[in-house]
């Protein structure tokens, strides 16, 4: 599968929130969207990310930008994280890891000697047309939310 970037158009997606609701890209047009994919709800970097998107919030939607996360987590993990860390952005479902490997974040993974596949964790920022602006791939989870911001203010 190849990369994503900065001027394809963003594979579209329809998935599960925390109520089991449909929730699709389309679903934002005209507005900036941030789709980070995250390995697993409530471990210890994922949280450090989502809690510091979190507290930005105010500022992402000031930009017109909307958070969403997804993850391979059931509907029901979502609704726990959310509701520990009081979130308050969406966080979306891929069960079967099939917008992952649309967006290549599914890959295979080394950590401490063994080897599985998981989320890779990046995001992409999404143009108002749905077309990938920027890709963030390099970043520390508690700077993630920073260098977004960085990016949208420079």
């Amino acid at each position: 599968m190849q990369t994503l970037k900065v001027g394809d158009p963003a594979p579209q997606f329809s998935l599960s929130d925390k109520d089991d609701k449909t929730v699709s890209l389309t679903d934002f047009s005209g507005k900036k969207v941030l789709v980070y994919f995250y390995p697993r709800a409530s471990t210890p970097g994922c949280t450090v990310q989502a809690c510091a998107l979190r507290d930005t919030k105010s500022e992402l939607d000031s930009l017109n930008v909307v958070v969403l996360g997804i993850s391979p987590d059931t509907p029901k993990k979502l609704t726990n994280f959310i509701t520990k860390q009081a979130l308050n952005f969406t966080l979306l479902a891929d069960e079967d890891h099939a917008t992952c490997e649309a967006y290549n974040v599914w890959q295979l993974k080394k950590f401490m000697g063994r080897e599985n596949m998981g989320v890779v964790r990046t995001s992409f920022l999404i143009d108002e047309k749905g077309n990938i602006e920027h890709v963030f791939d390099k970043f520390k989870t508690k700077d993630h939310h920073q260098v977004v911001l960085d990016y949208l203010n420079s």
